[in-house]
């Protein structure tokens, strides 16, 4: 456990919120300022333009990244000088000219892709894992952050009749609420941004009545969360009978949503629910309108079709539009998907995204019971691992899968069992070492697999969306 989140653990509830709440106030002078309305409508403006318009200004846009990436990033610089040794004069100027990007790429040296005209240490630093265990850092400057987040508060926002300014909870990752406390609060209240972050380490049958009162002490309009944290609130609230009022809406973000879970959360909270699609890499966003209908941002990204994986899907290869600072070019992302060119009832001009096919990973099982999913947040921070795969056989046992980086140390090990525990008590960790993680037979990489009966932890029977 870090030094800090161990101190954190330590203090009463009402000073977890106010750190929750300086963080906050720092994450929104970041996010946000005087020029956010106004990127805003701008954003909600566009979504009217006609196909030439998007087309001349992607054009325009992607031209300038690719510039910027080929002389002013390091890793595109040596890449394109190696090529015209080698006798290569294909143009920069043309997406299709670049090498396909991977994962491993930036995770190695990721301030080689920072151009070079930039200090990092001014720059926002963002941590994820993605997909496969891989942690990567980011980096944005405050420009960059704020374009995003405006063109974020218009389509996963606006388009639902909410704002910023009204009070929100979400059910994430972070590890608010220390994993062995027993009693409520299981939150934290952070004023920066409106925002009840709630835990999704303690969704236990008797926990949950809780959580449904919580939303109503604090005023809550709308919910953002996993689906699979979200839907294990809704599913007790309708068992047990409980009525969820003032919620305007629920946002999915994270996972797949699957029909039973959308149907369960409309049902439990009364109001319409809307998925969501995006990454920390910010090289490609959708949100789903009111018909029901994924809508590309067709500013966040260019997509393209990889390898055929099946079912009429491809892997997906995007290409960032907004952070041309550290600029990622035909990055593989690790999720599969089909655009469509089919026009929505809605109107807007947005390119409709028939099917993202993204991480299907299984929920795990805590030793107090409760379901955990979007375990990813472990391997956040750097560590020396390539890719990795947690894998629960029973209650108490996890076996981690993992394929060590060149800077790997047995360290990292020490730092992932106490992560895992912190999240789902106190379990015995295993880890195998391998040179790589297998695959599915369609090609498919499972982050998490639970081979635990869900009754094993007196929790009772749910269903992951195959059957189980």
């Amino acid at each position: 456990m870090s030094v800090a989140l161990d101190i954190y653990n330590m203090l009463p509830a009402p000073a977890r919120s106010a750190a929750a709440s300086l963080r906050g106030h720092y994450l929104n002078r970041w996010r946000y300022g005087s020029e956010t309305e106004s990127l805003v409508q701008a954003a909600l403006n566009r979504e009217s333009w006609s196909e030439a318009e998007w087309k001349t200004w992607r054009t325009d846009r992607l031209a300038y990244v690719l510039e910027r990436a080929a002389t002013r990033v390091p890793f595109y610089r040596r890449a394109w000088a190696e090529r015209r040794r080698r006798g290569d004069n294909s143009s920069w100027g043309q997406l299709k000219n670049w090498d396909v990007l991977e994962k491993e790429s930036v995770r190695a040296n990721p301030l080689d892709f920072v151009a070079d005209d930039l200090s990092p240490n001014k720059m926002f630093h963002d941590h994820t894992s993605g997909t496969t265990g891989t942690s990567l850092s980011l980096y944005m400057t405050k420009e960059t952050v704020r374009q995003w987040y405006a063109l974020f508060e218009a389509r996963s926002r606006r388009w639902y009749g909410v704002s910023r300014h009204d009070r929100w909870a979400i059910l994430g990752g972070q590890l608010v609420t220390p994993v062995g406390q027993k009693k409520p609060p299981f939150w934290v209240w952070n004023s920066g941004l409106h925002q009840l972050y709630m835990s999704s380490y303690h969704l236990t049958p008797q926990n949950i009545p809780a959580y449904i009162d919580a939303l109503a002490k604090f005023g809550v309009r709308y919910i953002l969360g996993y689906p699979s944290a979200v839907y294990t609130v809704a599913a007790e609230a309708l068992r047990i009978g409980r009525q969820l009022t003032g919620i305007d809406v629920v946002i999915l973000n994270a996972e797949p949503v699957y029909d039973y879970q959308r149907e369960a959360i409309a049902k439990a909270f009364n109001c319409p629910v809307r998925a969501t699609y995006g990454m920390a890499e910010v090289v490609a966003a959708g949100g789903e309108c009111e018909y029901g209908r994924l809508h590309q941002w067709p500013e966040a990204g260019i997509i393209e079709s990889g390898t055929d994986v099946g079912d009429g899907l491809s892997d997906l290869v995007c290409t960032g539009l907004m952070n041309a600072d550290m600029p990622l070019i035909r990055y593989r992302v690790g999720d599969s998907g089909k655009v469509s060119n089919e026009k929505c009832e809605c109107g807007r001009t947005l390119p409709v995204i028939e099917k993202i096919s993204g991480r299907t990973d299984d929920i795990l099982l805590g030793i107090d019971g409760q379901h955990v999913g979007r375990m990813d947040p472990v391997f956040k921070g750097g560590l020396p691992i390539k890719e990795a795969q947690i894998v629960q056989n029973s209650v108490s046992t996890i076996t981690v899968n993992y394929v060590p980086a060149d800077d790997f140390h047995d360290a990292a090990l020490v730092e992932l069992t106490t992560r895992i525990r912190e999240r789902l008590g106190r379990v015995d960790v295993d880890f195998k070492r391998m040179t790589s993680i297998p695959r599915t037979s369609r090609g498919k990489f499972r982050a998490v697999i639970c081979n635990v009966d869900p009754q094993a932890a007196g929790s009772g029977r749910f269903d992951d969306g195959n059957g189980r």
